[in-house]
């Protein structure tokens, strides 16, 4: 199974959330930038699962 790499906060709906860059999820793949993610006190509103930072898929891929 593969991390869906969302792009855009479920928040406040920035879309500046490249697969390379920072941004909190927890383990349904919602996801928030880092901003949201530290307002909201690393808690998901949507599920109250912890919001823990999101792998980067390209400093992954560089290491293989």
């Amino acid at each position: 199974m593969t991390l869906e790499m969302r792009e855009r906060c479920e928040r406040c709906e920035t879309t500046e959330l490249p697969a390379d860059g920072p941004a909190r999820i927890c383990s349904y793949e919602c996801t928030f930038c880092v901003t949201c993610g530290e307002a909201m006190g690393h808690v998901c509103p949507n599920c109250g699962g912890e919001l823990v930072a999101r792998p980067r898929r390209v400093a992954l891929a560089r290491r293989r």
